[in-house]
């Protein structure tokens, strides 16, 4: 299928599909008039690949990820890979934390339960 009927069926646009194919994410043969043909497989690719980006994991992690997740293994250590992953996920699960910690600041902040630092010395005056 060419580009603009992957990215109808991908629900995605043209610039994102040339996109994962200058980052080595998405390949495309390329036909004797220079369009970009996919194989019908590239759907759920790009599917993949947008559920990544989602996750939060980058161009670079991605490329290496395809290839471990196909049904032929690659010649590289996909269990370095496994854990270059859950360190991202670990780095979420922080930033997660320190989100609610914020979060609950400024609910203690809002509910009168407490105030933010220096203010309560300027209370006495």
């Amino acid at each position: 299928m060419r580009i603009g009927e992957l990215a109808k069926a991908a629900g995605i646009s043209t610039r994102a599909l040339r996109y994962y194919e200058e980052q080595g994410l998405l390949p495309a043969e390329r036909r004797a008039n220079g369009y970009r043909e996919y194989d019908e497989q590239a759907v759920l690719q790009v599917a993949f690949i947008q559920d990544l980006y989602r996750a939060g994991l980058t161009s670079e992690i991605i490329r290496e990820i395809i290839p471990c997740a196909g049904s032929k293994r690659p010649d590289g250590d996909c269990d370095a890979l496994v854990g270059r992953v859950r360190q991202v996920r670990d780095q979420l699960a922080q930033q997660e934390k320190q989100l609610a910690e914020r979060r609950e600041m400024l609910e203690r902040y809002l509910s009168g339960a407490a105030l933010p630092a220096g203010l309560d010395s300027h209370l006495d005056d």
